[in-house]
Protein backbone atom coordinates (compact mmCIF):
# COMPACT_ATOMS: atom_id res chain seq x y z
CA UNK A 1 0.00 0.00 0.00
CA UNK A 2 0.88 3.59 -0.17
CA UNK A 3 2.44 3.09 3.34
CA UNK A 4 3.41 0.68 5.11
CA UNK A 5 5.48 1.51 7.99
CA UNK A 6 4.01 0.00 11.17
CA UNK A 7 3.18 -3.24 9.99
CA UNK A 8 6.91 -4.45 9.98
CA UNK A 9 9.88 -5.95 11.68
CA UNK A 10 13.29 -4.62 10.72
CA UNK A 11 15.46 -6.99 11.93
CA UNK A 12 13.64 -10.17 10.35
CA UNK A 13 13.77 -8.41 7.15
CA UNK A 14 17.53 -7.40 6.88
CA UNK A 15 17.97 -11.49 7.48
CA UNK A 16 16.15 -12.41 4.71
CA UNK A 17 17.47 -9.90 2.07
CA UNK A 18 19.28 -11.82 -1.27
CA UNK A 19 22.35 -11.14 -1.98
CA UNK A 20 22.77 -9.71 -5.33
CA UNK A 21 24.56 -11.78 -8.46
CA UNK A 22 24.53 -9.12 -11.26
CA UNK A 23 23.37 -5.57 -10.29
CA UNK A 24 21.55 -3.93 -12.82
CA UNK A 25 20.36 -1.03 -10.26
CA UNK A 26 22.34 1.70 -8.14
CA UNK A 27 20.38 2.99 -5.44
CA UNK A 28 20.56 6.52 -4.05
CA UNK A 29 19.82 6.85 -0.65
CA UNK A 30 17.63 10.07 0.26
CA UNK A 31 17.94 10.01 4.13
CA UNK A 32 16.34 9.29 6.94
CA UNK A 33 12.30 9.83 6.34
CA UNK A 34 11.16 9.35 9.90
CA UNK A 35 8.70 6.77 11.25
CA UNK A 36 5.79 8.04 9.01
CA UNK A 37 7.81 9.52 5.93
CA UNK A 38 8.59 8.62 2.57
CA UNK A 39 9.13 9.18 -1.01
CA UNK A 40 5.78 8.69 -2.76
CA UNK A 41 5.81 8.91 -6.36
CA UNK A 42 8.69 9.22 -8.84
CA UNK A 43 7.93 11.87 -12.70
CA UNK A 44 9.70 10.67 -16.07
CA UNK A 45 12.05 13.76 -15.15
CA UNK A 46 13.24 12.31 -12.00
CA UNK A 47 11.18 14.52 -9.55
CA UNK A 48 10.47 12.79 -6.57
CA UNK A 49 7.85 13.78 -4.43
CA UNK A 50 6.88 12.55 -0.49
CA UNK A 51 6.74 13.53 3.02
CA UNK A 52 9.70 13.99 5.69
CA UNK A 53 9.96 14.28 9.43
CA UNK A 54 11.29 17.49 11.06
CA UNK A 55 11.33 17.84 14.65
CA UNK A 56 8.57 15.45 14.83
CA UNK A 57 6.51 17.27 12.14
CA UNK A 58 5.66 15.68 8.65
CA UNK A 59 6.32 17.94 5.92
CA UNK A 60 5.73 17.24 2.00
CA UNK A 61 9.67 17.63 0.42
CA UNK A 62 10.71 17.55 -3.22
CA UNK A 63 13.50 15.52 -3.85
CA UNK A 64 15.84 15.86 -7.00
CA UNK A 65 19.11 13.93 -8.01
CA UNK A 66 19.33 13.06 -4.26
CA UNK A 67 18.66 16.74 -3.04
CA UNK A 68 15.96 17.38 -0.82
CA UNK A 69 13.56 20.98 -0.54
CA UNK A 70 10.66 21.13 1.63
CA UNK A 71 7.83 22.55 0.46
CA UNK A 72 5.60 21.97 3.86
CA UNK A 73 6.34 25.29 5.32
CA UNK A 74 4.00 27.46 6.04
CA UNK A 75 1.76 24.94 3.57
CA UNK A 76 -1.72 25.80 4.51
CA UNK A 77 -0.71 27.39 7.96
CA UNK A 78 -1.07 23.46 10.00
CA UNK A 79 1.31 21.15 11.44
CA UNK A 80 1.38 18.29 9.00
CA UNK A 81 1.45 17.41 5.30
CA UNK A 82 2.35 15.20 2.72
CA UNK A 83 3.29 15.60 -1.42
CA UNK A 84 1.67 12.77 -2.68
CA UNK A 85 2.29 13.44 -6.54
CA UNK A 86 4.25 16.02 -8.91
CA UNK A 87 4.51 16.68 -12.57
CA UNK A 88 6.98 17.16 -14.74
CA UNK A 89 6.21 20.70 -14.41
CA UNK A 90 7.10 21.11 -11.22
CA UNK A 91 3.60 21.24 -9.58
CA UNK A 92 3.19 18.51 -6.62
CA UNK A 93 -0.19 18.32 -4.50
CA UNK A 94 -1.00 15.93 -1.53
CA UNK A 95 -2.87 17.04 1.66
CA UNK A 96 -1.83 19.27 4.31
CA UNK A 97 -3.69 20.44 7.89
CA UNK A 98 -4.53 23.92 8.00
CA UNK A 99 -5.11 26.11 11.32
CA UNK A 100 -8.81 25.71 11.46
CA UNK A 101 -10.64 23.11 13.84
CA UNK A 102 -12.30 20.46 12.40
CA UNK A 103 -15.78 21.03 13.94
CA UNK A 104 -16.37 17.45 14.00
CA UNK A 105 -13.42 16.22 15.57
CA UNK A 106 -12.05 14.20 12.95
CA UNK A 107 -8.62 12.94 11.93
CA UNK A 108 -9.33 12.52 8.26
CA UNK A 109 -5.72 12.73 7.36
CA UNK A 110 -4.81 9.86 9.99
CA UNK A 111 -1.80 11.79 11.48
CA UNK A 112 -2.94 11.67 14.59
CA UNK A 113 -3.78 7.83 14.38
CA UNK A 114 -0.03 7.99 12.74
CA UNK A 115 1.39 9.50 16.37
CA UNK A 116 2.31 12.92 14.62
CA UNK A 117 1.67 15.95 17.04
CA UNK A 118 -1.81 16.98 15.79
CA UNK A 119 -4.09 20.04 16.80
CA UNK A 120 -7.46 18.53 15.14
CA UNK A 121 -7.46 20.80 12.31
CA UNK A 122 -9.07 19.97 9.33
CA UNK A 123 -6.68 18.84 6.29
CA UNK A 124 -7.03 20.64 3.21
CA UNK A 125 -5.84 18.91 -0.34
CA UNK A 126 -3.24 21.11 -1.74
CA UNK A 127 -1.71 22.29 -5.24
CA UNK A 128 2.10 23.58 -4.93
CA UNK A 129 3.52 25.62 -7.61
CA UNK A 130 5.99 27.85 -8.08
CA UNK A 131 6.77 27.95 -4.36
CA UNK A 132 3.17 28.65 -3.09
CA UNK A 133 0.69 25.91 -1.75
CA UNK A 134 -3.07 26.50 -2.69
CA UNK A 135 -6.11 24.94 -1.06
CA UNK A 136 -8.18 22.86 -3.53
CA UNK A 137 -11.72 23.19 -3.03
CA UNK A 138 -13.92 20.08 -1.40
CA UNK A 139 -17.28 18.49 -2.54
CA UNK A 140 -18.90 21.41 0.81
CA UNK A 141 -17.28 19.32 3.54
CA UNK A 142 -14.00 20.19 5.61
CA UNK A 143 -11.42 17.68 4.56
CA UNK A 144 -9.84 16.14 1.26
CA UNK A 145 -6.75 14.87 -0.12
CA UNK A 146 -5.29 15.31 -3.80
CA UNK A 147 -3.24 11.75 -4.51
CA UNK A 148 -2.14 12.98 -8.34
CA UNK A 149 -1.56 15.24 -10.92
CA UNK A 150 -0.78 14.39 -14.23
CA UNK A 151 1.07 16.65 -16.78
CA UNK A 152 -1.60 18.55 -17.95
CA UNK A 153 -2.28 19.74 -14.31
CA UNK A 154 -5.57 17.60 -13.56
CA UNK A 155 -5.27 16.83 -10.25
CA UNK A 156 -7.18 13.17 -8.28
CA UNK A 157 -8.42 12.52 -5.00
CA UNK A 158 -11.00 12.37 -2.51
CA UNK A 159 -12.54 15.07 -0.66
CA UNK A 160 -16.01 15.04 1.74
CA UNK A 161 -19.10 16.37 1.56
CA UNK A 162 -21.97 17.41 3.90
CA UNK A 163 -23.77 14.44 4.14
CA UNK A 164 -23.10 12.38 7.49
CA UNK A 165 -22.47 8.62 7.25
CA UNK A 166 -23.84 7.15 10.59
CA UNK A 167 -21.62 4.04 9.64
CA UNK A 168 -18.46 5.75 9.82
CA UNK A 169 -16.40 4.42 12.74
CA UNK A 170 -15.54 7.35 15.49
CA UNK A 171 -14.00 10.07 14.80
CA UNK A 172 -15.20 10.38 11.27
CA UNK A 173 -18.64 11.74 10.27
CA UNK A 174 -19.00 13.04 6.60
CA UNK A 175 -18.64 10.72 3.59
CA UNK A 176 -16.43 11.56 1.47
CA UNK A 177 -16.08 10.74 -2.43
CA UNK A 178 -13.59 10.15 -5.13
CA UNK A 179 -13.06 13.60 -7.11
CA UNK A 180 -11.00 15.46 -9.60
CA UNK A 181 -10.11 18.86 -10.34
CA UNK A 182 -9.10 20.84 -13.32
CA UNK A 183 -8.61 24.32 -13.25
CA UNK A 184 -9.42 24.27 -9.46
CA UNK A 185 -12.83 23.48 -10.23
CA UNK A 186 -13.85 20.12 -8.35
CA UNK A 187 -15.84 17.19 -10.28
CA UNK A 188 -17.37 14.17 -8.06
CA UNK A 189 -16.94 10.81 -9.88
CA UNK A 190 -19.69 7.82 -9.41
CA UNK A 191 -19.05 5.32 -7.13
CA UNK A 192 -19.97 1.83 -8.02
CA UNK A 193 -23.15 0.39 -6.82
CA UNK A 194 -24.17 1.73 -3.57
CA UNK A 195 -21.43 2.54 -2.32
CA UNK A 196 -21.48 5.90 0.00
CA UNK A 197 -17.86 6.44 -0.27
CA UNK A 198 -14.73 6.62 -2.50
CA UNK A 199 -11.20 7.68 -3.64
CA UNK A 200 -9.37 8.19 -6.92
CA UNK A 201 -5.96 7.30 -6.28
CA UNK A 202 -4.15 7.59 -9.90
CA UNK A 203 -5.27 9.90 -13.25
CA UNK A 204 -3.20 9.36 -16.50
CA UNK A 205 -2.12 11.97 -18.95
CA UNK A 206 -5.13 11.02 -21.15
CA UNK A 207 -7.46 11.24 -18.02
CA UNK A 208 -8.46 7.79 -17.00
CA UNK A 209 -8.87 7.30 -13.29
CA UNK A 210 -8.54 4.67 -11.11
CA UNK A 211 -9.63 4.10 -7.16
CA UNK A 212 -11.85 2.69 -5.61
CA UNK A 213 -15.08 2.94 -4.02
CA UNK A 214 -16.78 0.74 -0.79
CA UNK A 215 -17.58 1.26 3.10
CA UNK A 216 -16.47 3.57 5.66
CA UNK A 217 -13.70 2.30 7.54
CA UNK A 218 -11.49 3.09 10.68
CA UNK A 219 -8.08 4.83 9.60
CA UNK A 220 -5.55 2.26 8.45
CA UNK A 221 -2.20 3.37 9.03
CA UNK A 222 -0.81 1.51 6.96
CA UNK A 223 -2.93 2.33 3.84
CA UNK A 224 -3.76 5.95 5.06
CA UNK A 225 -7.21 5.76 4.13
CA UNK A 226 -10.33 5.41 6.13
CA UNK A 227 -11.81 2.63 3.36
CA UNK A 228 -13.15 -0.48 3.31
CA UNK A 229 -12.08 -0.75 -0.74
CA UNK A 230 -14.76 -3.12 -2.16
CA UNK A 231 -14.53 -2.35 -5.54
CA UNK A 232 -11.64 -1.28 -8.09
CA UNK A 233 -12.92 1.40 -10.33
CA UNK A 234 -11.76 3.28 -13.63
CA UNK A 235 -13.11 6.58 -14.59
CA UNK A 236 -13.22 7.62 -18.07
CA UNK A 237 -15.24 9.91 -20.56
CA UNK A 238 -18.19 10.20 -17.91
CA UNK A 239 -17.91 6.21 -17.37
CA UNK A 240 -17.44 4.14 -14.42
CA UNK A 241 -15.98 0.28 -14.62
CA UNK A 242 -16.05 -2.20 -12.09
CA UNK A 243 -12.51 -3.97 -12.79
CA UNK A 244 -13.56 -6.84 -11.16
CA UNK A 245 -11.78 -9.10 -8.45
CA UNK A 246 -9.28 -12.13 -8.13
CA UNK A 247 -11.97 -14.16 -6.39
CA UNK A 248 -12.77 -12.38 -3.21
CA UNK A 249 -15.09 -9.67 -2.08
CA UNK A 250 -13.27 -6.93 -0.55
CA UNK A 251 -14.35 -7.53 2.96
CA UNK A 252 -10.87 -8.74 3.61
CA UNK A 253 -7.38 -6.29 2.92
CA UNK A 254 -9.96 -5.12 0.04
CA UNK A 255 -9.57 -4.75 -3.83
CA UNK A 256 -8.40 -1.45 -4.79
CA UNK A 257 -7.19 -0.13 -7.90
CA UNK A 258 -3.72 1.86 -6.97
CA UNK A 259 -1.89 2.78 -10.89
CA UNK A 260 -2.83 3.70 -14.18
CA UNK A 261 -0.33 4.41 -17.11
CA UNK A 262 -0.94 5.73 -19.89
CA UNK A 263 -2.11 2.65 -21.98
CA UNK A 264 -5.15 2.69 -19.90
CA UNK A 265 -3.12 -0.66 -17.80
CA UNK A 266 -4.29 -0.49 -14.35
CA UNK A 267 -2.43 -2.15 -11.56
CA UNK A 268 -3.50 -2.81 -7.70
CA UNK A 269 -4.50 -5.60 -5.36
CA UNK A 270 -7.17 -7.71 -4.61
CA UNK A 271 -8.61 -10.33 -2.38
CA UNK A 272 -8.49 -14.04 -2.92
CA UNK A 273 -11.38 -16.65 -2.58
CA UNK A 274 -12.00 -16.90 1.07
CA UNK A 275 -10.31 -13.05 1.62
CA UNK A 276 -7.52 -14.29 4.03
CA UNK A 277 -4.93 -13.53 1.09
CA UNK A 278 -4.52 -10.55 -1.57
CA UNK A 279 -2.47 -10.32 -4.58
CA UNK A 280 -1.37 -7.57 -7.00
CA UNK A 281 -3.07 -7.86 -10.08
CA UNK A 282 -2.73 -6.17 -13.49
CA UNK A 283 -5.92 -5.11 -15.61
CA UNK A 284 -6.50 -4.42 -19.31
CA UNK A 285 -9.25 -4.02 -21.03
CA UNK A 286 -8.46 -7.04 -23.55
CA UNK A 287 -7.47 -9.38 -20.33
CA UNK A 288 -9.22 -8.35 -17.50
CA UNK A 289 -8.03 -8.38 -14.08
CA UNK A 290 -4.79 -10.83 -13.94
CA UNK A 291 -3.35 -12.34 -10.89
CA UNK A 292 0.24 -11.40 -10.19
CA UNK A 293 0.92 -13.49 -7.44
CA UNK A 294 3.57 -13.19 -4.88
CA UNK A 295 7.44 -13.46 -4.72
CA UNK A 296 8.40 -17.03 -3.78
CA UNK A 297 7.60 -17.95 0.01
CA UNK A 298 5.76 -14.96 0.09
CA UNK A 299 1.54 -15.31 0.57
CA UNK A 300 0.46 -11.75 -0.21
CA UNK A 301 1.44 -8.49 -2.76
CA UNK A 302 0.22 -5.32 -3.59
CA UNK A 303 1.00 -4.03 -6.92
CA UNK A 304 1.44 0.00 -6.64
CA UNK A 305 2.89 1.59 -9.83
CA UNK A 306 3.37 1.45 -13.15
CA UNK A 307 4.94 2.67 -16.23
CA UNK A 308 4.33 3.21 -19.75
CA UNK A 309 6.20 0.40 -20.94
CA UNK A 310 4.12 -2.02 -18.55
CA UNK A 311 6.58 -2.36 -15.62
CA UNK A 312 5.07 -2.88 -11.96
CA UNK A 313 6.56 -2.15 -8.57
CA UNK A 314 4.78 -3.06 -5.22
CA UNK A 315 5.70 -5.12 -2.33
CA UNK A 316 5.53 -8.93 -1.61
CA UNK A 317 4.80 -9.94 2.13
CA UNK A 318 5.37 -13.35 3.52
CA UNK A 319 2.73 -14.85 6.17
CA UNK A 320 4.22 -12.27 9.18
CA UNK A 321 3.79 -9.36 6.92
CA UNK A 322 7.60 -8.96 6.38
CA UNK A 323 7.72 -6.97 2.94
CA UNK A 324 10.21 -7.13 -0.17
CA UNK A 325 10.05 -4.23 -3.06
CA UNK A 326 9.18 -5.85 -6.30
CA UNK A 327 9.66 -5.35 -9.84
CA UNK A 328 7.77 -6.85 -12.44
CA UNK A 329 9.25 -7.07 -16.07
CA UNK A 330 8.62 -8.85 -19.08
CA UNK A 331 6.26 -11.27 -17.22
CA UNK A 332 8.65 -11.82 -14.31
CA UNK A 333 8.35 -11.16 -10.50
CA UNK A 334 12.09 -10.22 -8.98
CA UNK A 335 12.98 -9.27 -5.53
CA UNK A 336 14.32 -5.37 -6.09
CA UNK A 337 17.17 -6.56 -2.90
CA UNK A 338 18.67 -8.91 -5.73
CA UNK A 339 18.68 -6.41 -8.37
CA UNK A 340 20.84 -3.93 -6.41
CA UNK A 341 24.53 -3.98 -5.39
CA UNK A 342 25.34 -7.16 -2.48
CA UNK A 343 25.59 -5.82 1.26
CA UNK A 344 23.96 -2.80 -0.15
CA UNK A 345 23.69 -0.71 3.61
CA UNK A 346 19.57 -0.33 2.94
CA UNK A 347 17.10 -3.38 2.45
CA UNK A 348 14.07 -2.10 -0.04
CA UNK A 349 10.80 -2.51 1.60
CA UNK A 350 8.65 -1.15 -1.36
CA UNK A 351 8.98 -0.06 -4.62
CA UNK A 352 6.23 2.91 -4.96
CA UNK A 353 6.23 4.24 -8.36
CA UNK A 354 8.72 3.32 -11.15
CA UNK A 355 9.02 6.32 -14.06
CA UNK A 356 9.40 5.87 -18.07
CA UNK A 357 13.37 5.23 -17.05
CA UNK A 358 12.69 2.74 -15.02
CA UNK A 359 13.56 4.56 -12.30
CA UNK A 360 11.93 3.33 -8.74
CA UNK A 361 11.11 4.93 -5.75
CA UNK A 362 10.40 3.49 -2.20
CA UNK A 363 10.99 2.87 1.81
CA UNK A 364 14.26 0.68 3.15
CA UNK A 365 15.67 0.39 6.31
CA UNK A 366 19.10 0.27 7.67
CA UNK A 367 20.43 -2.44 10.00
CA UNK A 368 19.56 -0.04 12.85
CA UNK A 369 15.95 -0.31 11.95
CA UNK A 370 15.85 3.25 10.79
CA UNK A 371 13.59 4.34 7.50
CA UNK A 372 15.09 5.81 4.79
CA UNK A 373 13.77 7.10 1.05
CA UNK A 374 15.67 5.44 -1.93
CA UNK A 375 15.98 5.64 -5.95
CA UNK A 376 16.67 2.74 -7.51
CA UNK A 377 18.39 3.51 -11.31
CA UNK A 378 18.82 1.46 -13.97
CA UNK A 379 22.53 0.45 -14.23
CA UNK A 380 22.32 1.39 -17.96
CA UNK A 381 20.23 4.14 -17.79
CA UNK A 382 22.92 7.07 -18.89
CA UNK A 383 24.30 4.72 -21.59
CA UNK A 384 22.83 6.35 -24.55
CA UNK A 385 25.35 7.77 -27.40
CA UNK A 386 24.64 11.28 -25.79
CA UNK A 387 23.53 11.85 -22.00
CA UNK A 388 23.33 15.23 -20.66
CA UNK A 389 24.45 16.06 -16.98
CA UNK A 390 23.62 19.37 -15.58
CA UNK A 391 25.34 20.24 -11.96
CA UNK A 392 24.99 21.58 -9.12
CA UNK A 393 21.13 21.22 -9.26
CA UNK A 394 19.58 22.73 -5.65
CA UNK A 395 16.16 23.40 -4.84
CA UNK A 396 17.13 26.30 -3.15
CA UNK A 397 19.50 29.08 -3.48
CA UNK A 398 20.63 32.12 -2.01
CA UNK A 399 23.15 33.25 -4.14
CA UNK A 400 22.01 35.86 -7.29
CA UNK A 401 23.32 33.09 -9.96
CA UNK A 402 24.25 29.60 -10.34
CA UNK A 403 26.35 28.09 -12.57
CA UNK A 404 25.47 24.57 -15.07
CA UNK A 405 28.20 22.50 -15.75
CA UNK A 406 27.31 20.19 -18.72
CA UNK A 407 30.89 19.44 -18.76
CA UNK A 408 30.48 15.47 -17.77
CA UNK A 409 28.30 15.14 -21.16
CA UNK A 410 29.48 12.22 -23.42
CA UNK A 411 29.53 11.40 -26.70
CA UNK A 412 30.78 9.14 -29.49
CA UNK A 413 30.85 11.65 -32.29
CA UNK A 414 32.09 14.54 -29.96
CA UNK A 415 31.20 18.00 -31.53
CA UNK A 416 28.75 18.73 -28.71
CA UNK A 417 26.90 21.74 -28.42
CA UNK A 418 25.03 23.17 -24.92
CA UNK A 419 21.77 24.76 -25.09
CA UNK A 420 20.85 26.24 -21.68
CA UNK A 421 17.36 27.65 -21.08
CA UNK A 422 15.33 28.68 -18.14
CA UNK A 423 11.85 29.60 -16.90
CA UNK A 424 11.73 32.15 -14.56
CA UNK A 425 8.21 31.81 -12.62
CA UNK A 426 6.39 30.03 -15.21
CA UNK A 427 6.82 32.38 -18.28
CA UNK A 428 7.95 31.13 -21.71
CA UNK A 429 11.79 29.70 -21.59
CA UNK A 430 14.37 31.83 -22.56
CA UNK A 431 17.37 30.96 -24.48
CA UNK A 432 20.73 31.80 -21.74
CA UNK A 433 23.54 30.15 -24.24
CA UNK A 434 23.84 28.00 -27.72
CA UNK A 435 27.70 27.22 -27.63
CA UNK A 436 30.69 24.64 -27.85
CA UNK A 437 31.00 26.13 -24.32
CA UNK A 438 29.89 23.68 -21.67
CA UNK A 439 29.09 25.98 -18.59
CA UNK A 440 26.43 28.81 -18.32
CA UNK A 441 25.56 31.54 -16.18
CA UNK A 442 21.93 31.73 -15.04
CA UNK A 443 20.97 35.04 -13.33
CA UNK A 444 18.07 35.55 -11.67
CA UNK A 445 17.23 38.74 -12.43
CA UNK A 446 13.47 38.74 -12.00
CA UNK A 447 14.29 38.56 -8.41
CA UNK A 448 13.38 35.91 -5.85
CA UNK A 449 11.17 33.33 -7.14
CA UNK A 450 11.00 29.80 -8.75
CA UNK A 451 13.23 29.27 -11.78
CA UNK A 452 13.03 25.82 -14.35
CA UNK A 453 16.15 25.23 -16.00
CA UNK A 454 17.32 22.76 -18.52
CA UNK A 455 20.38 21.87 -20.71
CA UNK A 456 20.31 20.40 -23.69
CA UNK A 457 23.22 18.57 -25.61
CA UNK A 458 23.23 18.03 -28.89
CA UNK A 459 25.94 15.79 -30.83
CA UNK A 460 27.37 15.65 -34.37
CA UNK A 461 25.44 13.39 -35.41
CA UNK A 462 22.48 15.19 -34.25
CA UNK A 463 21.07 13.27 -31.50
CA UNK A 464 20.14 15.69 -28.52
CA UNK A 465 19.38 14.82 -25.11
CA UNK A 466 17.54 16.50 -22.26
CA UNK A 467 19.06 16.77 -19.06
CA UNK A 468 15.71 16.52 -15.99
CA UNK A 469 14.51 20.18 -15.20
CA UNK A 470 16.48 21.32 -12.39
CA UNK A 471 14.19 23.43 -9.97
CA UNK A 472 16.07 26.33 -8.28
CA UNK A 473 13.76 28.07 -5.80
CA UNK A 474 16.01 31.85 -5.39
CA UNK A 475 15.43 33.46 -1.83
CA UNK A 476 17.87 35.76 -1.54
Amino acid sequence: MKSILTLFAASSLLAALALAQTPTYTVTDLGAVGPTGQPFSVTDNGLVSGAATFSGIQRSVLYYEGLRGDIGAPGLGGQNSFAHSANERGQAVGAAQTSTADPNGEDFCGFKALGLPSKGTTCLPFLWQYGVTIPLPTLGGNNGTATMINRRGTVAGFAENKTTDSTCPAPQKLQFRPVIWENGEIQELPTSAKDLEGLAFAINDSGQVVGASGSCAAFNTNSLIGLQPLHALLWETGTVTDLGSLGGTGQGNGILAYDVNNQGQVVGYSDLKGNANFHSFLWTRATGMQDLGTLTGDVNSLAIGINNAGDVVGVSLDAMFNPRAFLRQGGVMMDLNSLIPAHYPLSLLTACSINSSGQIVGFAVTSNGTMHGYVATPSDLNSNTTSAVVTPLSLTTSQSSVVLDGSGSASTSGNLRYQFAAVPGGKQPSLLQTASDPRATVEFLDGPGLYLVQLAVTDASGKTSKSPVATLDFQP
